[in-house]
């Protein structure tokens, strides 16, 4: 289990920028990737120590700090952009792929508004805790059908495919990958939201190096725009929407992609 960091400093992590002081633990990664199993240890950090600090950040109780509350407004921030774009006149009666579904976040909200969900995370613990948070806040016939499964697993055809902050977990040299299995999922469009690499958010990361912390258990990898766009073209598809959350302690670029046209 992870311990409470030392250092008050302050570090960006990407998609989520973790405090020393008290939320945990995301280590950064460098430019070299060999030898780390980076889904095991994704895995057992978000079923065990992971899954009580993250739980909360995604909840709505009192008991975080305040750099745990403002990557909580962050992370809401980007849920709410993303349920901008999916019109709630059109998405009723769609399917949709919450793949890296955490707690419920944006599972809940697209189900509430008529949304067919499937949502799944590597954290068996984590969709657990959605499925408790759906069940008690949607009619029996709107709740998500949960599932545990890393996104390699992840099958099935959806009209849209979402994927929130979960990139981070991908080493550039297998963001590509990923994205392009992601796209072949949607029929019409893929959302995506990743840490974005440019020299500001690498210095913050190299700054967060120097100080080291016993809780910090998994890697964190920032990507370059151009490399993402350049996987979704790969796929097929073109980046129509972009946004950017930034809050004190969270950044997250988001872009919406849809099929190129025949």
């Amino acid at each position: 289990a992870a311990g409470e960091e030392t250092s008050q400093l302050p570090f960006f992590v990407g998609g989520l920028l973790v405090a020393l002081a008290g939320v945990g633990a995301l280590a950064f990664g460098g430019e070299s990737y060999d030898n780390v199993d980076d889904k095991k240890v994704v895995k057992e950090y978000f079923n065990n120590a992971g899954f009580e600090r993250w739980q909360k950040i995604y909840g709505e109780t009192d008991d975080v700090n305040p750099v745990q509350k403002d990557i909580r407004v962050g992370h809401a921030q980007t849920v709410d952009k993303i349920l901008g774009w999916l019109d709630p006149n059109t998405i009723a009666g769609k399917t949709v792929c919450d793949a890296g579904c955490g707690t419920g976040s944006l599972s809940i909200p697209l189900a509430s508004r008529g949304a067919m969900v499937n949502g799944s995370d590597i954290s068996s613990a984590m969709v657990g805790e959605a499925e408790v948070r759906a069940k008690a806040s949607l009619p029996t016939e709107q709740v998500p059908k949960f599932s545990t499964s890393d996104l390699e697993a992840i099958s099935g055809e959806y009209d849209t495919v979402c994927c929130v902050d979960v990139l981070i977990h991908y080493p550039p040299d297998k963001m590509s990958g990923m994205v392009q299995h992601l796209a072949g999922l949607s029929k019409e469009r893929l959302i995506l939201s990743f840490a974005p690499k440019t020299w500001y958010y690498k210095l913050l990361k190299r700054i967060g190096e120097l100080f080291p912390g016993k809780s910090k258990t998994t890697r964190a990898y920032l990507h370059d725009e151009a490399d993402v766009e350049a996987a979704l073209r790969e796929a097929g598809y073109q980046v129509t929407r972009k946004d950017m959350t930034a809050t004190n302690f969270y950044f997250s670029r988001l872009f919406e992609a849809k099929p190129v046209a025949s």
